[in-house]
């Protein structure tokens, strides 16, 4: 799942941060709310979390919050504030625009799982945007005929009962050509989607993972292939739509 977290620098932003990367999210996170603003409205995101525990940002947030609904259509939008924050102000922030407010101290499980129940609701009622807009996530409900599936819990590639497991960087990028199957992938996006930290990563570094990940897949057995695309980036070409293609 790619998730944009906008905090300012403090330990809860940081502890919030880590444990979505843990959790094998593609992550991106900026310090103020109208950078933040800028962020998510230049990529897809399936989620935004915007962190205000002090209560001086709140009047800020509440403002920005719808111009964040419209720029990231599709998205779950989750605001956390501070352990002072009353029922009147959250009540304020979801009428503004945020599908769920967290008081902090809160539940990373409960928050985690009430994001994965969002974007099950977007993905059922037909939102989210395909292709080069927003995606459904890989995980989320709807799945495109004869994909390979991702296991978030043991971060692991299924393809009917065939299981590969897969290291973090390798996951990301898989979830990455995942959301856009049969279609070439640029290899700049993926860079940005499975090493979000880095600015200044050599191509290399790419080709080295996919050429694990081709092992890994064809030592399973799994017919889902991962096409090279000259000077451009690399493809995940599904069995049915290769096979048509012939």
């Amino acid at each position: 799942m790619r998730i944009l977290l906008i905090s300012p620098n403090h330990a809860e932003g940081a502890w919030l941060q880590k444990a979505l990367q843990e959790s094998a999210h593609s992550l991106q996170r900026t310090e103020d709310l109208r950078d933040g603003l800028f962020v998510a409205g230049e990529e897809p995101f399936d989620a935004v979390i915007v962190m205000a525990l002090d209560g001086a940002l709140l009047p800020a947030l509440h403002a920005i919050l719808p111009g964040l609904s419209k720029v990231t259509t599709g998205a779950t939008i989750i605001a956390v504030l501070g352990i002072e924050a009353s029922a009147s102000e959250r009540s304020k922030m979801l009428r503004a625009g945020a599908d769920a407010c967290f008081r902090y101290p809160f539940s990373f499980i409960e928050m985690h799982e009430r994001m994965h129940a969002l974007l099950r609701t977007t993905a059922a009622c037909g939102g989210g945007v395909q292709g080069g807009q927003h995606a459904q996530p890989a995980s989320g409900a709807q799945r495109v005929q004869n994909a390979p599936q991702l296991d978030a819990g043991t971060r692991e590639i299924v393809e009917g009962a065939r299981r590969a497991e897969l290291t973090r960087r390798e996951y990301l990028l898989v979830e990455c050509l995942l959301r856009q199957t049969n279609v070439p992938v640029p290899r700049d996006q993926m860079i940005r989607y499975a090493w979000p930290e880095k600015d200044d990563l050599d191509a290399s570094t790419v080709n080295l993972v996919v050429s694990r990940l081709r092992r890994k897949l064809a030592r399973q057995g799994m017919e889902v292939r991962i096409e090279t695309i000259s000077r451009y980036g690399y493809q995940l070409t599904l069995p049915a739509f290769d096979r048509d293609a012939r």
